[in-house]
């Protein structure tokens, strides 16, 4: 990096810093509040088995790795967006853009991530091909604006997703692609005839329709390139719910703070999924916060709903505090990841979670060491996750509930990373069958229990007593009545 670069990377990080908590809160999609449930019997088929995965994992990757700050927003100029003040809009939009030419991942490993997520009891991967600033992580024929134009080109994984892609179906991870329906740096979404004030095309598309249409033709070609070119897909998962029909425009998307166009946004997603499930029978597909029939699961974001959905959905939840790398974040220690975990498999959900890799190419090795705690207490616990379905009552208190598909109930007690573990557990609802044996997952032994009324009671093991936080959560699996 030059002087420029460096000084504005700095104030642009310590400005990210201190308004972190602020961009995350204005950037997230909430859930769509209306579900429709897909017809075809091969989406019903895939949709079924991505929910018995429960835990996958979401890769943002891209130029905001290199200054290490929020994944593009900061190109955004809506009044939530905080940038260095010394510098002028679009001096920062050419700087931005620039690091194109910085981004050179020498020692990315994808099959290093791919061993790191299969340890931590991931089951399906969102790689993120596209993000709203436009810089492709694939070798795409419609733009120049891509990792395989820059100086990482002559590497012979430079192709980046394909060989990201290529590494997790070998791990028998389901494979989705994340692809930003906005793109700030198309000419024909933002173009540079006018200013660029807010997330959205900043011009009139019933004024200038042959330059939408462009951008419509743009967008289907890029994701027919991701359809027909990189392999089996069970995931399209489509980013930036603002471009969007106009008829479906919600209260709840009012909220977000944008202005919204008097025009509609659409980019023909009738056209775009015959296309996509042609190459890719069965394809999910998740058009965030468009309700309809392209939105086969919800996604509320950085957030666990308050109660039990029946709708197909997960929770898209980050291990430290920003989506993509930033040096120093402050990651979640593995037993809260452990615990909404839990807590998102017992409302019927799947926890989608998030792990910025560094410009390098290669995982933090704080999220490696935090990734590896959580794989090594699903490896025991795994049981009373994968495969399971809520139940009628999830909770009692700190205790959740799951069942198997073949009727084995499980009560899942989340422990204190303060105390160590009790010696015994307690429960009210869900009762074991009289006389049934109940079995720790933790130990694989069965353990005592009593029941008064409806109020399970259950005697743990003096060896389970160690030092505090040694057990994020204690599993139980029995029939119940």
């Amino acid at each position: 990096m030059n002087l420029f670069t460096r000084t504005l990377a700095l104030a642009s990080l310590s400005v990210l810093c201190a308004r972190a908590g602020q961009a995350q809160e204005q950037g997230v999609h909430q859930q769509s509040t209306l579900y429709e449930a897909p017809t075809d019997p091969l989406v019903k088929k895939k949709l079924d088995k991505w929910q018995d995965q429960k835990f996958g994992l979401i890769l943002h990757w891209g130029l905001y790795a290199v200054p290490g700050i929020i994944e593009s927003w900061q190109l955004c100029s809506e009044d939530w967006v905080e940038r260095d003040s010394t510098v002028a809009y679009n001096d920062y939009k050419k700087w931005y853009w620039g690091l194109s030419k910085d981004f050179n991942p020498v020692n990315f490993n994808p099959e290093q991530w791919a061993s790191v997520a299969k340890k931590a009891g991931m089951r399906y991967l969102v790689f993120t091909t596209k993000h709203h600033d436009g810089f492709n992580m694939f070798d795409t024929k419609q733009s120049d604006f891509k990792i395989t134009n820059g100086p990482f080109k002559g590497n012979p994984k430079a192709n980046v997703a394909k060989y990201i892609f290529d590494a997790f179906r070998k791990q028998d991870f389901m494979i989705g692609a994340y692809f930003s329906k906005p793109d700030w740096h198309s000419q024909d979404f933002w173009w540079s005839k006018y200013a660029t004030p807010n997330r959205n095309v900043n011009y009139d598309i019933k004024k200038f329709p042959w330059r939408w249409d462009k951008y419509k033709e743009f967008t289907y070609n890029q994701i027919s390139e991701l359809m027909h070119d990189y392999g089996a897909m069970d995931i399209l998962w489509l980013d930036g719910g603002w471009v969007r029909p106009r008829e479906t425009v919600t209260d709840e998307v009012r909220a977000w703070g944008a202005p919204i166009p008097e025009f509609s946004q659409e980019v023909d997603m009738p056209r775009i999924a015959t296309m996509a499930r042609q190459a890719q029978p069965g394809l999910l597909m998740v058009d965030r916060t468009v309700h309809g029939p392209y939105e086969n699961y919800q996604t509320p974001e950085q957030r666990v709903p308050d109660h039990k959905i029946d709708n197909p959905w997960e929770s898209c939840l980050t291990l430290a505090n920003n989506w993509g790398y930033v040096p120093n974040d402050k990651y979640k220690s593995p037993t809260k990841v452990i615990h909404s975990l839990v807590e998102v498999v017992a409302k019927g959900g799947s926890l989608l979670l998030g792990v910025g890799p560094k410009p390098d190419g290669t995982l933090d090795n704080e999220a490696v060491t935090r990734l590896t705690a959580i794989g090594k207490w699903l490896d025991v616990n795994g049981d009373a996750i994968y495969s399971t379905r809520a139940t009628d009552r999830y909770q009692d208190g700190s205790t959740y509930f799951t069942q198997g598909k073949k009727g084995t109930r499980y009560a899942i007690a989340l422990l204190p990373e303060d105390k160590a573990a009790p010696t015994t557990i307690a429960w009210t609802g869900n009762t074991p069958k009289k006389g049934s044996k109940m079995t720790l997952l933790q130990t694989g032994k069965s353990v005592k229990w009593t029941r008064t009324g409806d109020k399970v009671t259950v005697a743990l093991p003096s060896s389970l007593a160690k030092q505090a936080g040694t057990y994020p959560a204690l599993a139980f699996a029995y029939a119940a009545e």
